[in-house]
């Protein structure tokens, strides 16, 4: 029996468990031969065995509250719950929604998220533009390589969804496809290359979707040609 049937089969045993959920690769269906498992256990409170965090080559275990479940204040943790798999839900469907609230963008932090990343890709794509005015290429690349993640953040709240981590974006898109231009080989072209080259289609986005003042407190035709 492999270590992540063991801690299957020890969770189960254990009605302090309430619940069980597998994150990361093996979850999406994209493990490799050098894919860990990836395993939240859910407890009412912490305590022994389900206390702290153990990681090996071969699983990582990581207990977590129902509290802490339910705290989706760490926008960055948010998206591993993307495809998660619940294994085990002792609190009749409570842990698979606290799940899903983790993975998705309530209508509330929709409109604050994609002023926050907009406002954030515009100033460093702005000053990306005004480096290469000024013949400081090196520093406008700097620049860019600031904005990718802004992008990404914009587009996907945009469409009411936590942006995925790098290591899963074209998977993201496979899976859950983004309407047009919004493919995966644009965004990873944008992303490693000029963040501006997509303004174009993002400013249009953004305006229908109400965000046009959030663009209009900047100097669009210094960034690039749309």
């Amino acid at each position: 029996m492999s270590a992540y049937e063991q801690l299957l089969a020890r969770a189960r045993a254990d009605p302090r468990v309430a619940g069980l959920i597998l994150t990361g690769s093996h979850a999406r269906g994209l493990a490799t031969a050098h894919s860990d498992h990836d395993v939240l256990v859910v407890v009412d409170e912490y305590a022994e065995p389900w206390a702290t965090a153990t990681r090996t080559p071969q699983l990582d275990t990581i207990p977590v509250t129902l509290a802490g479940l339910a705290d989706t204040s760490d926008r960055w943790q948010r998206y591993a719950f993307r495809g998660a798999q619940v294994l085990l839900d002792r609190r009749d469907g409570l842990v698979g929604r606290l799940v899903h609230a983790q993975a998705t963008l309530t209508a509330a932090e929709r409109g604050p998220r994609v002023r926050e990343q907009l406002d954030g890709y515009l100033n460093f794509v702005y000053r990306a533009a005004k480096n290469r005015r000024d013949g400081h290429p090196d520093l406008a690349r700097l620049e860019q390589i600031e904005a990718a993640p802004w992008l990404l953040e914009t587009l996907f709240a945009l469409y009411g969804r936590i942006r995925p981590y790098n290591k899963y974006l074209r998977w993201e898109l496979a899976t859950h496809p983004l309407p047009e231009p919004w493919t995966a080989d644009l965004l990873i072209g944008a992303a490693t290359g000029d963040p501006a080259v997509v303004l174009g289609p993002l400013e249009r986005l953004a305006r229908a979707e109400g965000f046009g003042d959030v663009l209009d407190g900047w100097d669009l035709t210094l960034m690039i040609s749309r």
